[in-house]
Parts: structure tokens; C-alpha cells; sequence
């Protein structure tokens, strides 16, 4: 997990890079973020497991984090899916 300012928010920008990771593990990763997080906070979570693309949108709609999918990384044949998570509140 590293830090860089949010260039938007001036706040710092939270990274899980979860690239190389299988299933179940991406969600694992980035739910041990979000729980260090205050609401409100955004974490950028970096995958290359194909079955992050569903996994990640589901694990934040039923916890109640807001996600959205930024434009994927890498190559056609090994794209890198980006999400935007912003924290819930009441996780910590």
C-alpha cells in the first residue's frame, strides 16, 4: 500500500496493488485497506485477475463503499483493471 496526494482532493491517495493476485485475494487486500481508512477516503486498487472485474463492484455495494472503474492499465492481453473505491462510513 503506498501514499501520493490526490491531485483532485489535495488528500492522500491510498493504493492497494493487488496485481499478480488470484481470487480470492484482490477483495481480501483491499478490505484490510479499507478498514485502516476513515470514511470518505479514496483507495485506487490495481488487478490483473479477471475475476476482480465482478468481485470488487460486489464486495463494495453489499459493504456500502461507493466504487467506480476507472479505464483499465496495461496491455489488450494483460489489461490491469482500476477501481476508485471511496470508504464507507462506520467500517473502521
Amino acid at each position: 500500500m503506498s501514499q501520493e496526494p490526490d491531485r483532485q482532493t489535495r488528500q492522500p491517495a491510498i493504493e492497494v496493488d493487488a496485481t499478480g493476485y488470484r481470487c480470492p485475494m484482490p477483495v481480501i487486500r483491499m478490505e484490510a485497506a479499507l478498514r485502516r481508512l476513515q470514511s470518505g477516503t479514496k483507495l485506487l486498487v490495481r488487478a490483473d485477475d479477471p475475476l476482480a472485474v465482478v468481485d470488487i463492484p460486489h464486495f463494495c455495494k453489499e459493504s456500502g463503499h461507493l466504487v467506480r472503474r476507472l479505464p483499465d492499465e496495461g496491455s489488450a492481453k494483460q489489461p490491469i483493471c482500476v477501481f476508485e473505491v471511496t470508504c464507507a462510513p462506520d467500517v473502521a
